[in-house]
């Protein structure tokens, strides 16, 4: 019986043609990502703590030493002040001191690396796991994880290819404090013509290639998690389909994607954000966080990466799930 509902559920989600498949997904990835874009512009503050150059004061020169003839004393590295503390705190200082409404910097271009980021990695994730199918020959009646997580790369790759230029100017948007100079944009149209302008086209795809492997690595721990828990609880525990499922189901891969994304997505954000010039490439900049900050430094914005990705596969699932039963079923 359980068998025959998973079957049962396969056959409803392939009735849908490509294109209702990428509108459902990306409407239900706008709506999730409205709903917790302030724990996400708290992540970036977060992450980006800590990359300004250290401060540095000269040292007095002592009287009646060897110092006191030094042109050059040896500079002392300043305290640096800790803006952001935890979740809570950050979106409290945000708040408190640049207002509400900054919570939401860049939630259009939010909306529109939603529309084709998610739209492609999870709207053609059924359609290119029955391709991969094909070809391994895997048993229809196992979890299928090796076409799975095949399909979960490649969508999540492809995705990113297309989407890239949006999430620069997101996260952009989202690291710009009131104070900061030179890097606010009136709108995110601007935004793209001023980044095009001042750093050429490889400005709008600056840190692709970091953001390919995060998102492979998302893609994979978000939607085959889900997939393979789904399917566990479907066919194992004879959990019905319904909204306790997808709960379920969700708040394992929003919990597996932080742990394997965090420290690729602090690197894509420094990045991303960093002025021209400052680091030779991500890999570079990998380096260079690592020896000045440690390696608790990769795991920057843990908790609300956490709060953000669990949150946000809770609503995205259900609400994916619950347009697949509007939709698919009549087109």
């Amino acid at each position: 019986m359980s068998f025959q509902r998973r079957t049962s559920e396969k056959t409803t989600e392939l009735t849908a043609s490509v294109p209702v498949k990428l509108l459902t997904a990306g409407s239900a990835a706008c709506f999730a990502d409205f709903i917790t874009f302030p724990l996400d512009t708290a992540k970036v503050r977060l992450q980006i703590q800590g990359e300004q150059p250290v401060r540095t004061v000269a040292m007095a020169p002592a009287l009646n030493t060897s110092a006191s003839l030094k042109l050059n004393p040896t500079p002392v590295p300043a305290t640096q002040h800790v803006q952001y503390r935890g979740l809570v705190g950050t979106l409290t200082t945000i708040t408190r001191q640049e207002g509400f409404r900054t919570l939401y910097n860049g939630l259009s271009a939010g909306l529109q690396r939603q529309l084709c980021f998610c739209s492609i990695r999870l709207g053609l994730y059924d359609t290119v796991k029955t391709f991969y199918g094909s070809l391994l020959k895997e048993n229809e009646a196992g979890l299928q994880i090796g076409t799975r997580i095949l399909a979960g790369l490649t969508t999540g790759g492809a995705a990113v290819m297309i989407a890239q230029p949006t999430d620069v100017v997101k996260v952009r948007f989202q690291a710009a404090t009131r104070s900061s100079t030179g890097r606010r944009y009136a709108s995110t149209l601007e935004a793209y013509r001023t980044i095009h302008r001042e750093e050429g086209v490889r400005g709008l795809w600056k840190g692709a290639m970091p953001n390919v492997g995060r998102n492979a690595i998302v893609n994979v721990a978000e939607i085959v998690c889900y997939d393979v828990v789904k399917d566990c609880l479907l066919l194992y525990a004879h959990m019905p389909n319904d909204i306790r499922c997808h709960f379920s189901a969700a708040v394992v891969a929003g919990l597996a994607a932080t742990i394997v994304a965090s420290p690729v997505d602090v690197v894509k954000t420094r990045y991303m954000n960093s002025p021209r010039g400052q680091y030779r490439g991500a890999i570079d900049c990998a380096i260079r966080m690592g020896a000045k900050e440690g390696v608790a430094a990769f795991y920057k914005g843990f908790a609300p990466s956490f709060a953000r990705l669990v949150s946000w596969n809770i609503v995205m699932w259900i609400s994916y799930e619950q347009l697949k039963l509007v939709v698919f079923n009549r087109s």
